[in-house]
C-alpha cells in the first residue's frame, strides 16, 4: 500500500465518471417538490406506463428492489407510492451535455459512454491541474455546483479498474485506486463486477470453483483458454489483475453544428428576421461550448418564399464559441444576401471544427466574450433561459456592438457581391 502522504506518480491517469440515477436525479432537479421521493422514469403516458419497463429508479425506490429494465407492473408491486414520470431525453441531453463540458475543461480526452457515463484520460493533465485524484474532485464539486447533480468517480491506471472503483461504493462514491494496488483493490470482488464477464463464463468459471476476481487472477491461463477460449480467456487474465491498456477513445467531432427554423408563415419584418438570426446563432454556440468545439466558418442559409435557397458562408481567422461574434457575422452575412422577399427559413451553422482546447484567441476582448457565455450556460443551466440575458438581446444589430472593424480582426467582411460561396436553387 502506498504510505500515507507519500507522493505518487502515476504512469497513466484514468477517470471514470457515472452520474447516479441520472434520470430520476434530473426529474428530481426539475421538479424540487419529488427530492427525497421515490421516482420511477419509464413506461408510456398516463396508465399506459403500467405495460413499458422502468427506465431509471431514484436511490428512494431502488431501496424497495426496483431497477432499471424491470416491467413497470413489478417496480410499482414493490413500490406502489413510487412517482412515475415518461422519459424526457431532451432534458437528460441538456444536463449530461453540462456535465460533459466541465470534464473536456480538464482533459479533451472524454470517452462518453452514455448519456451519464465517461471516461477521462487525464494523464496530460496533472502538470496543469494537479494530481488526478485532485482533478477528480474539482470535477465532482463543479459538477454539483453548476449542474445540481450528483455522481460517482473512480480513479485508476485503467479504464477497468477505474470502472470498477466508481462503483463500488454508489452513490456519491469517490474511490481512488493507486499505481500498484489494482490486483489487491479488484481480489476480494465477486466475478460479476469485471466488466465484459457475463453470466456464461460466470458458471464456467463457478464450475472451477472460483468466485472472486483474485480467485480468476490466480488460474493459469491454459485453464482459462480451454474453458472459455483464446480471446476472452487473454482479456479476462490481464483484467482482473488491472492491467488495461485501451485506450480512451474520444469520439469524431462532427462536420458542422447548425440550427435551422421553417417559419409557420413567411416572414418579412426586417428586425423579426435578425432577432431570430442571433436566437439561431446563440444556440449554435451553446452547442459548440457544450461540446467543447470552436468554429472558423460560419454559414447563413435563407430560403424565400418561393423556395429559393441561399447559403452564405464567412471564414474567420481565429476559432470562436461566443454568441455575438457568431451572431455578428452570420447577420453581416444576411445583410448581403436577403432582397427583402419573404422569407420561409433561416439556418445558422458553423463548421471547419476545433477544439476548444486549441483556442488561441487574439486579444483579450473575444476571450471575454467565450467567458463570459460559459458562465451564462451555467446560470442558465441552473435557473433556466430567463434567469439573466445580456444586453444584446435588444433589436439591432448595433447593440451587438459587433460590427464592421470586429469582422475584419476575425477574418474579413464579407465579399460584396458576387457568386456566394455556395449557391442552389431548390426545394
Amino acid at each position: 500500500m502506498t504510505p500515507a502522504g507519500a507522493a505518487v506518480t502515476w504512469p497513466r491517469a484514468v477517470i471514470h465518471l457515472d452520474l447516479d440515477a441520472f434520470y430520476a436525479s434530473v426529474e428530481q432537479l426539475r421538479r424540487p417538490e419529488l427530492r427525497g421521493c421515490p421516482v420511477i422514469v419509464g413506461g408510456g403516458a398516463g396508465e399506459e406506463h403500467r405495460r413499458g419497463v422502468v427506465s431509471a429508479a431514484s436511490y428512494e425506490a431502488r431501496r424497495f428492489g426496483v431497477r432499471s429494465a424491470m416491467p413497470m407492473i413489478t417496480a410499482l408491486r414493490l413500490c406502489p407510492q413510487a412517482v412515475v414520470l415518461p422519459v424526457d431525453f431532451t432534458a437528460y441531453r441538456e444536463k449530461s451535455a453540462a456535465v460533459f463540458a466541465i470534464a473536456r475543461a480538464y482533459t479533451p480526452a472524454v470517452e462518453p459512454l452514455s448519456l451519464d457515463e465517461a471516461y477521462l484520460e487525464v494523464t496530460g493533465s496533472v502538470r496543469r491541474f494537479g494530481p488526478p485524484d485532485r482533478i477528480a474532485a474539482e470535477i465532482r464539486d463543479r459538477i454539483l455546483a453548476e449542474c445540481g447533480l450528483h455522481a460517482s468517480f473512480g480513479v485508476a491506471t485503467g479504464k477497468t479498474v477505474a470502472k470498477i472503483a466508481s462503483e463500488v461504493r454508489k452513490p456519491r462514491g469517490f474511490v481512488v485506486v493507486t499505481p500498484g494496488e489494482e490486483a489487491a483493490f479488484l481480489a476480494p470482488l465477486p466475478l460479476r463486477d469485471l466488466p465484459g464477464l457475463g453470466p456464461a463464463s460466470e458458471r464456467e468459471l463457478a464450475g472451477l470453483g472460483v468466485t472472486t476476481l483474485g480467485e480468476l487472477a490466480a488460474l493459469p491461463v491454459d485453464v482459462l483458454r480451454r474453458r472459455l477460449g483464446e480471446a476472452a480467456a487473454r482479456s479476462l487474465h490481464q483484467r482482473c489483475r488491472g492491467l488495461d491498456p485501451s485506450p480512451v477513445s474520444v469520439p469524431g467531432r462532427p462536420r458542422s453544428v447548425s440550427r435551422e427554423e421553417t417559419f409557420a408563415a413567411d416572414v418579412t419584418s426586417r428586425p423579426a428576421l435578425e432577432a431570430r438570426i442571433r436566437e439561431l446563432g446563440a444556440d449554435v454556440a451553446r452547442r459548440l461550448r457544450a461540446g467543447g468545439w470552436t468554429t472558423r466558418t460560419v454559414t447563413l442559409k435563407l430560403r424565400n418564399a418561393d423556395f429559393t435557397t441561399l447559403t452564405r458562408q464567412q471564414g474567420m481567422a481565429t476559432p470562436i464559441d461566443a454568441d455575438r461574434p457568431i451572431a455578428a457575422a452570420a447577420l453581416a452575412l444576411f445583410d448581403g444576401a436577403w432582397s427583402g422577399q419573404p422569407v420561409r427559413l433561416l439556418g445558422v451553422g458553423a463548421s471547419s471544427l476545433e477544439d476548444a482546447g486549441q483556442l488561441e484567441l487574439l486579444d483579450g476582448g473575444l476571450e471575454r466574450e467565450s467567458r463570459l457565455d460559459r458562465v451564462l450556460d451555467s446560470l442558465h443551466e441552473r435557473f433556466g433561459d430567463t434567469a439573466i440575458r445580456r444586453g444584446a438581446a435588444a433589436s439591432s444589430l448595433r447593440d451587438l456592438d459587433f460590427r464592421h472593424d470586429d469582422l475584419r480582426r476575425l477574418g474579413g467582411d464579407p465579399a460584396p457581391g458576387g457568386e456566394p460561396p455556395s449557391e442552389r436553387t431548390g426545394r
